[in-house]
């Protein structure tokens, strides 16, 4: 059985390849509109899914709470710089710069959550929480990728 955890890193991992990606692209591009359309979904289906799913239970526990917060503050961070790069010219040179930004914000946030969050979740759930949050997590990422 899958844990959340491991259910969440499959999102961390399939975002740091797509901005990996995405910070290599130049210009007005397909390949460039492609990633950055991709990213922009798994970016926010990701963040709607593990705020239901992993922070709203952590934020019932003094131990996680302040993490959790912090946390879902970065995703508000994340969706604004994206709304700049929406904003922004794919050709303007100022475009790779705002996309090298958001890689530096995101991998942060998830190397933060990987580090720091997911040890003390570890000691705040139970093993069962840890699976049912990964199938109720799984199930809306499904959902929301169908939508």
């Amino acid at each position: 059985m899958k844990n959340i955890f491991e259910a969440l890193r499959e999102s961390h991992d399939k975002q740091r390849r797509l901005l990996d990606a995405l910070t290599d692209t130049h210009g007005d591009t397909d390949k460039r509109e492609g990633l950055f359309a991709a990213l922009k979904a798994e970016l926010h289906h990701h963040a709607a899914a593990e705020e239901r799913h992993f922070y709203v239970p952590l934020m019932e526990y003094d131990q996680t709470q302040e993490k959790a917060r912090h946390s879902v503050a970065e995703h508000h961070e994340i969706d604004e710089l994206v709304e700049t790069l929406e904003q922004t010219d794919y050709s303007s040179p100022g475009w790779l710069t705002y996309a090298k930004q958001l890689q530096e914000l995101v991998t942060h946030h998830l190397d933060e959550e990987e580090q720091e969050v997911f040890q003390v979740a570890g000691k705040v759930l139970s093993e069962r929480d840890k699976t049912e949050l990964a199938k109720t997590y799984d199930d809306m990422m499904e959902e929301q990728a169908g939508a």
